[in-house]
């Protein structure tokens, strides 16, 4: 796991209270939102996300920056792939 700190985001996504399958394609909604080369914060407090959420940018090309935990829920950083 990849743990950051101090990342800046383009745009913050709250996907709280979410669970499998419904947190990846809410995310799949969400990454449309910004640019190529920006980078969404993901909040969850969903912890199968620690698995999921970087499967998830193996898997569609989007770039893993890393996840920070803030006690209540994780902040999940995802750079959009370029197009």
């Amino acid at each position: 796991m990849k743990f950051v700190e101090g990342i800046k985001a383009d745009a913050t996504a709250d996907i709280v209270y979410l669970m499998c399958p419904m947190h990846l394609l809410r995310l799949d909604e969400l990454i449309k939102t910004v640019s190529p080369g920006q980078v969404l914060e993901i909040l969850t407090d969903y912890d199968g996300a620690l698995e999921d959420i970087p499967e998830w940018c193996e898997k569609t090309g989007n770039e893993f920056i890393g996840i920070e935990e803030t006690g209540d829920f994780f902040k999940f950083y995802v750079r959009k792939k370029s197009d």
